[in-house]
């Protein structure tokens, strides 16, 4: 008969972003207010276009779907960041890192040689990232160029404010992701890179839906109409 020493894991300490007592309340008020913000403003979103058949069109149809998975991308990690603060304990079972793990590669926690996983997660990064950027890129050139051809000095500074507030979203999303992958190759500071991440994980998901709506007149119109229908709102 063999003898062997067998360790289970049942859960994970997760790193968090201060260890300062102090700061916990104020991390877990900023943090519930931002994810109550997404939820509802993008689940506003989808109510309004779903229940106003004009908007039943291709773009409305891809804003429904951005509106989703920035619901869906921030469910899976800010409910159990919420939980870990308020109850000061910084555990994860096994279920949930592997429920979160999914959605992210956390590649660092592994024993083995990483290099080919790293390898396919800037290629995949590149892939998913770059491709939609250069079209970004070159969809704003095109725009740009249609917004100089315009006479009216107001209408070029309406144009000019419309795109702004989507460039900057777009900035902050591709800006922080790039440099949290990039500078993981550089750094070994799990915590700053940590708070980085939460810059395209949290902040644009929950700046989406103050842009497509208050700044598009279908969409207010479609808001209005839904609040006024709606016994709950």
């Amino acid at each position: 008969m063999k003898f062997s020493n067998e360790t289970g894991i049942s859960e994970f300490l997760l790193l968090g972003l201060t260890e300062d007592p102090a700061l916990q309340p104020l991390i877990f008020s900023l943090f519930l207010s931002m994810y109550l913000v997404t939820v509802l403003g993008n689940l506003l979103i989808i109510l309004a276009v779903s229940s106003v058949p004009h908007l039943h069109t291709a773009m409305y149809f891809f804003l429904c779907c951005l509106s989703f998975n920035d619901i869906a991308y921030t469910t899976c990690t800010i409910p159990q960041m919420l939980v870990n603060i308020q109850t000061e304990d910084q555990t994860i079972t096994c279920t949930g890192f592997l429920t979160q793990v999914s959605f992210v590669i956390v590649v660092k926690l592994a024993c083995s040689d990483t290099l080919l996983n790293n390898i396919l997660v800037y290629v995949v990064t590149s892939m998913l990232g770059g491709v939609p950027l250069l079209g970004i890129i070159y969809s704003y050139i095109k725009i740009i160029s249609s917004i100089l051809r315009i006479s009216s000095s107001g209408g070029k500074h309406k144009a000019f404010s419309t795109c702004g507030s989507h460039l900057s979203v777009i900035s902050l999303f591709f800006g922080t992701a790039f440099g949290v992958y990039i500078s993981s190759a550089f750094t070994d500071s799990t915590r700053k890179t940590a708070i980085a991440s939460l810059m395209y994980t949290v902040v644009p998901q929950m700046l989406n839906p103050f842009i497509y709506s208050l700044r598009n007149r279908d969409m207010k119109e479609a808001l209005r109409k839904l609040i006024r229908t709606s016994p709950f709102l």
